[in-house]
């Protein structure tokens, strides 16, 4: 058990076949190592096995908070939910915000462990430090909109005050690869198919009630300095500053016209460096705009509201409110939320800037429970494939057809037969299927984010090392790169970048399992974290041995792909990123030219982690503590395997 502050000492592992809860306690060594949330979480996945099915009962669904989520430090709302992924077959944890962890916080849970699979749709009601099972069959085939408003109903209690449901739509229902799980305020787990493995459990919802009870600090004089510190400079940031900051004034899509200009905004499924370099090739015309769909255009005309989450001033969250003509018919749409990287993929990459049609495909993409990043990137892989031939024989989908997008979110969603059925299987298998490895924008079979890698070399290497696929939030180098945090880096230069996406995967491996949002770091470092950490739990730990715990999680997960068979040759980039590659396309406007130096960054990257291509040696294993599993076999002194001609 442990006595940290922060902590309640209490997991419920759900079996779902048996239909049983058992409740346990944490151990006091891994809570130290592994911090919490994200940390424990993957732990506990890794301690159910390496080569599960990640769609089959033995298959861990875990839903985390960490010691510091639903306290009164700053921007503590989020919540860890860790899984094997079915997309990538690596291991996966993907987050969410607004009041669902802080409320399992207070309802006395640290977490919950679901295996198994039900024989009928459940979903599971939290409350007073106990797990009750419910039928749900009545849910089933809905989507998550209306079933939120019903079990807001049969729970009797009221959202924003005692209540907090996450569940899945139909996409989680029916298998679609990247199907995420939705909380009440439209917040998504959406990356790496949670909603996938929980709708392959026939787990409908898991509803949350409590109360505001937030956890003391065991150590109040140490927790009042650290939050002190951290309060002033998230006020005194450009980026956080409430009511100031870029990232509180137009969310984070205050990055569109910011990457735009700087030809770091992969356009036309990544074709192109910016909008403009598109139309100045002849694509579109003076239409196809990313200003369209900015936050600042956003902001202008169709804003609503600025809801936020569980103690966070900036309220990032950008609500919309539009009037869209979709086939013949006037939809009034209101969703959150208007995200960069969410109208990025669905918008200047899949060859369109229809501001008011990417909410009405947010809404859908909400409704149905499908991550909007891998959605867009889908929609903008099978425009490309299309356009080449390779899909005559089921459908195809022009570029920047915009109503053909919506429609399509609803079809892969329902995975009706031809080609949303095979959209719905993800990147990795339609290229395998369709010949189409030159039309990914995939790593390990996860799309990539709104940042071009041949524009910043920093997110070109976080996106190939990245442990659960490509992604802009396991090192969020752009925060160098683009806004200067913590000092500005040259953003298209490959040197020094292995050592600063490894700085950001640790950081970003606390942060998450703390579990407190990354917008912190925008303002925030590791003394804030240090003094913050040990004023909850009551430790006393230094800077120095926080830092080493973020690297012993990123290597367990590391660790836990390598016994799944991934290795060096899996860091990889979509060719047509990288220099020296047959299908490379060179950067345009202000990185003209620019390709990925993929082999260099690799091996530099490696050399910070001790790494042997892409393989934790068992002699890091031991050096970290990590001592589950049977180890790779891999010794530190061994060669890596040459680089591909």
């Amino acid at each position: 058990m442990t006595d940290l502050g922060g902590f309640h000492d209490n997991v419920a592992r759900v079996d779902l076949s048996e239909g049983s809860v058992d409740y346990e306690s944490i151990d006091q060594e891994d809570a130290e190592k592994y911090i919490g949330a994200r940390g424990l979480g993957v732990k506990y996945v890794f301690e159910q096995g390496p080569d599960v099915d990640p769609e089959g009962p033995e298959n861990l669904l875990a839903f985390m908070n960490g010691p510091l989520t639903g306290t009164q430090v700053t921007m503590s709302g989020r919540i860890a939910i860790c899984t094997k992924s079915p997309l990538t077959g690596t291991v996966t944890d993907s987050h969410h915000g607004g009041w669902s962890g802080a409320r399992l916080k207070w309802a006395g849970f640290d977490g919950l462990l679901f295996e198994g699979k039900a024989d009928e749709p459940v979903y599971a009601v939290v409350e007073d430090g106990e797990v009750e099972l419910r039928d749900a069959s009545h849910l089933w085939g809905q989507g998550f909109h209306d079933t939120r408003d019903a079990l807001e109903e049969e729970v009797e209690g009221s959202y924003g005050k005692n209540l907090s449901v996450m569940g899945i739509g139909e996409a989680g229902e029916n298998g679609v690869k990247y199907a995420c799980i939705m909380n009440e305020d439209d917040r998504a787990s959406g990356r790496g198919g949670t909603g996938c493995v929980m709708g392959s459990k026939n787990l409908k919802a898991v509803v949350v009630k409590s109360s505001t009870k937030m956890p003391k600090p065991a150590d109040e004089e140490t927790f009042k300095k650290g939050h002190k510190q951290a309060m002033e400079v998230i006020t005194e940031s450009d980026v956080t500053a409430p009511n100031e900051g870029g990232l509180s004034l137009y969310g984070t899509n205050v990055l569109m016209n910011a990457t735009e200009e700087m030809s770091g905004l992969p356009s036309k499924n990544g074709k192109y460096t910016s909008t403009a370099d598109a139309r100045n090739d002849g694509y579109g015309s003076d239409d196809f705009d990313s200003e369209k769909v900015s936050g600042e255009n956003v902001r202008e005309n169709i804003l609503v509201d600025e809801p936020t989450c569980h103690s966070c001033p900036v309220a990032c969250k950008k609500e919309v409110e539009v009037d869209v003509m979709h086939k013949g018919e006037e939809l009034n749409v209101r969703t959150e939320s208007y995200e960069y990287e969410s109208a990025w993929a669905l918008g200047p990459n899949s060859g369109h800037t229809d501001r008011d049609e990417i909410a009405l495909m947010l809404q859908r993409c909400n409704d149905h429970g499908i991550d909007t990043i891998d959605t867009g990137n889908m929609m903008a892989m099978a425009m490309e494939m299309s356009e080449e031939g390779k899909l005559d024989d089921l459908e195809t989908i022009d570029w920047g057809d915009s109503e053909a997008i919506v429609e399509m979110i609803s079809r892969i969603a329902h995975r009706e037969e031809g080609l949303p059925d095979l959209l719905a299987e993800g990147p990795r298998r339609v290229a395998e299927r369709r010949d189409a490895h030159d039309n990914t924008l995939a790593v390990k079979g996860q799309t990539m984010a709104a940042y071009d890698p041949r524009c910043m070399k920093g997110m070109a290497i976080a996106y190939a090392t990245s442990n659960r696929g490509a992604c802009h939030l396991r090192g969020y180098t752009p925060a160098a790169e683009i806004l200067g945090i913590p000092e500005k880096v040259d953003p298209v230069e490959w040197e020094g970048k292995g050592e600063l996406t490894v700085l950001f995967q640790d950081m970003h491996s606390i942060s998450d399992s703390f579990d407190i949002c990354k917008f912190n770091a925008f303002a925030e470092g590791i003394e804030e974290y240090v003094m913050q950490y040990n004023g909850m739990t009551g430790r006393d730990v230094g800077e120095e041995e926080l830092m080493q715990a973020g690297e012993r999680i990123y290597t367990l997960e590391r660790y836990y792909n390598n016994l799944n068979g991934f290795d060096g040759s899996d860091d990889d980039l979509p060719g047509r990123f990288v220099e020296g590659h047959e299908d490379a396309v060179p950067g345009q406007g202000g990185v003209e030219g620019s390709l990925v130096e993929l082999d260099k960054l690799k091996e530099e990257y490696y050399e910070v982690r001790g790494w042997v291509d892409g393989v934790v040696p068992d002699e890091k294993l031991e050096e970290l503590n990590i001592d589950i599993g049977p180890g790779t076999g891999v010794s530190a002194g061994d060669s890596a395997a040459p680089a591909d001609d």
